[in-house]
């Protein structure tokens, strides 16, 4: 005696529901005789008749009653198994958390989680919005699985991954002076009323750092805790500012102007994670989306316009 195999299982309840050799060989899409031979040697293999023969009918044999109950139950099993798997690939029952910086969460990430949604449509997504100091818990303590941010998390406990890298933009009102300039310098922007970022913040810090490579000295008259209050600031009217082209990384956007920086400049995006933590399927596709999406804003820069014509 041996064990069933699944193709023998697979046969022998097609015959259990159909009633003729005929009927499993057509709900299963093979010859008859290959039906027949392998129930024939089913029966022999397990030295039980599982059929008995009335009136070219299979009738499940009375004796073989207990394992024609297992047979169901297997199937039950295997049809939960394969909805298991299809809740999985549609994302159903499942969760994907992660935390960004607004800069990225502003309209890059909105996109990537566009073309997660569209892979996995029913996958719950949580998505937070982090400052600096909240970031190192939220990976220790696994509320999420990754963090995007615009800087490395300075901790040997934690995993960093560049994934792309921007530059820093000017950003005017549209009715300001510098707005019919093909692009903007340091040494224009420290002419005007600079709203900035806190320098001793890490975002802050990169900000400054091609003033502070020119040699100049700025002073902010007014300062957010995020771009997009420092966007805000600007567009209505109250002063100028630099700023990454991640959080400017829009085809429209009414009221501020985006101007290229003639001073070298770099911003990198990371993707961090707790070292040693095994990364869901679902956060390692969004992780590529992300790196697709913040390299596609690079690389097109849709918001770069030629100067208004005077």
């Amino acid at each position: 005696m041996r064990d069933l195999t699944l193709r023998q299982v697979e046969v022998v309840r097609a015959v259990m529901l159909t009633g003729t050799i005929n009927g499993a060989a057509t709900l299963l899409g093979v010859s008859a005789p290959g039906i027949s031979r392998l129930v024939k040697h089913t029966e022999e293999s397990l030295g039980l008749r599982l059929f008995e023969r009335k009136g070219g009918l299979f009738v499940p044999s009375v004796e073989a009653s207990a394992i024609f109950d297992q047979i169901g139950r297997v199937y039950k099993n295997v049809e939960n198994l394969s909805l298991a798997i299809a809740c999985l690939q549609r994302g159903e029952d499942a969760r994907l958390s992660f935390a960004s910086a607004p800069s990225i969460a502003q309209f890059v990430a909105a996109r990537a989680i566009r073309r997660i949604r569209k892979r996995w449509p029913d996958l719950y997504i949580d998505l937070n919005i982090l400052k600096i100091e909240e970031t190192l818990d939220y990976l220790l303590l696994e509320r999420g699985e990754f963090v995007m941010m615009s800087y490395p998390v300075e901790n040997p406990a934690i995993e960093n991954e560049a994934i792309a890298t921007g530059q820093l933009v000017g950003v005017v009102p549209d009715d300001h002076p510098l707005a019919r300039k093909a692009s903007v310098s340091v040494h224009d922007l420290v002419r005007e009323e600079v709203i900035g970022i806190d320098p001793d913040d890490p975002y802050g810090a990169i900000l400054m750092q091609p003033f502070t490579e020119a040699g100049l000295t700025l002073t902010h008259t007014m300062r957010g805790r995020f771009a997009q209050t420092v966007i805000s600031l600007v567009r209505h009217g109250l002063g100028v500012a630099l700023i990454d082209e991640f959080s400017v990384a829009e085809v429209y956007m009414p009221g501020l102007t985006r101007l290229p920086l003639e001073e070298p400049s770099a911003i990198t995006a990371y993707a961090c994670w707790k070292k040693g933590r095994v990364l869901s399927g679902f956060a390692e596709r969004a992780i590529d989306d992300l790196r697709y999406e913040l390299n596609r804003a690079v690389t097109q820069r849709e918001w770069h316009r030629k100067p208004a014509e005077n």
